[in-house]
């Protein structure tokens, strides 16, 4: 072969291998925002709790190297639980293919590629997670909280000046001082009637919010009630970070277009009674409770504060056996997240639910504000709590106004 035909060959092969590398890259338009758009702008928007936005090119791509680092370690998007117990409807965690095309879009340069690929982007009611409300309750009067010091849980009521019942579809609770508010808790209790402070957790609860979970759709057919004649009372826990500033939250209310067949509940595990050790690494707290009736779970939520380092639920079936029904093994106080099962399973009445957490009140957790110190129960995020909450779904009963009728 000549010379001169040799140099043709080489310097078509030189000029083929680029162009084919090029069509191997991943774009943001192409390969990116399709992912961006099924797993992260749900929070990664604006007028969301996020940090930044990831809904076009000129907004994610400042965030590319964080992106990376992020995904690689797959702590974004966030998800705690062990794949090898349970199977979760709400599972967002990105695919190795979806990690891959992130990974190699930043390692090339995180081009925006063409804007003919680019799918339309999701739309989202402006500032809310669960749609356009049909009805938004605000608080009457601004919060003033502190710069430092302890707040105290506030209770505040909500007029909602509604005559007759409503089931609710969807709520969110919206704080304005979000960097403030460890935890809100939405009851209902009727107007004019004493404030209850002991309503978070029963009957007539109707929501709540954690750091990463500002909004909740029921599945079609479930709900809760919104009784006529009741107030909205919102049990608030305000944490002081320095500067201080006011808040109005605000409740979001989607109405079931009809009555639905099943009523949302709730159950939990709570373990009061514990000491953890002074720098103890991995301290162990046990509790548990042997279901009343069968019952229908739909989800599970640990609830720990900055000690904590895992919990698992484990079933104990009347005829002994036993199954492990989620295992977080690296909790985080950030990310209170609720797995809510694939499909709702019926657990039988004696069935045994125990939940084991581990603490860890040690040097070498990074969030612990002080390992000198043995800790017990209480409300601030210092202090600690073991709660192993779970949703359930029982059939609607008559609200207390309908029976009132007959």
């Amino acid at each position: 072969m000549g010379i001169a035909r040799i140099g043709v060959i080489a310097a078509a092969v030189l000029a083929w291998v680029p162009v084919a590398s090029a069509q191997n890259v991943p774009t943001f338009t192409r390969d990116v925002a399709p992912i961006f758009y099924s797993k992260c702008v749900e929070c990664h928007r604006p007028t969301m709790f996020a940090p930044m936005s990831l809904v076009t090119f000129d907004q994610a791509r400042p965030w590319a190297r964080s992106i990376r680092q992020r995904v690689a370690a797959r702590t974004m998007p966030p998800w705690g639980a062990d794949p090898a117990h349970g199977v979760f409807k709400n599972d967002p965690r990105l695919s190795d293919r979806e990690v891959e095309t992130i990974l190699a879009w930043v390692d090339a340069g995180a081009p925006r590629g063409n804007a003919a690929d680019l799918p339309a982007a999701p739309v989202f009611a402006e500032g809310w997670s669960i749609g356009q409300p049909d009805v938004v309750f605000t608080m009457t009067e601004d919060y003033a909280i502190p710069a430092t010091g302890v707040v105290g849980y506030q209770y505040l009521r909500l007029p909602t000046n509604i005559t007759e019942d409503k089931w609710i579809q969807a709520i969110e609770i919206k704080p304005q001082a979000r960097a403030h508010v460890h935890h809100v808790l939405a009851y209902t209790q009727p107007t004019g009637s004493p404030l209850n402070q002991n309503g978070a957790l029963g009957p007539g609860s109707i929501g709540g919010v954690t750091p990463n979970k500002p909004g909740v759709v029921f599945e079609p057919g479930v709900g809760r009630l919104l009784a006529a004649n009741s107030d909205i009372v919102l049990q608030m826990h305000y944490t002081t970070n320095g500067e201080a500033t006011t808040d109005r939250t605000q409740v979001g209310i989607v109405f079931a277009k009809a009555p639905p067949r099943l009523q949302q509940r709730g159950g939990s595990i709570i373990q009061p009674r514990f000491v953890i050790p002074a720098g103890a690494p991995a301290h162990e707290v046990r509790g548990s409770r042997v279901l009343a009736a069968d019952t229908l779970i739909t989800s599970f939520t640990p609830h720990m504060h900055v000690r904590g380092k895992s919990m698992i639920y484990i079933a104990t079936f009347p005829d002994g056996t036993k199954e492990t029904l989620l295992s977080v093994p690296n909790y985080d106080f950030n990310w209170q997240i609720s797995y809510e099962l694939a499909k709702p399973r019926l657990f039988p009445k004696g069935t045994q639910i125990e939940v084991i957490a581990h603490f860890d009140n040690s040097p070498a957790n990074r969030f612990n504000p002080d390992s000198t110190k043995d800790v017990r129960w209480g409300d601030q995020t210092w202090e600690e709590m073991m709660i192993g909450f779970w949703g359930t779904v029982v059939e609607r009963t008559p609200a207390p106004s309908q029976q009132n009728r007959h």
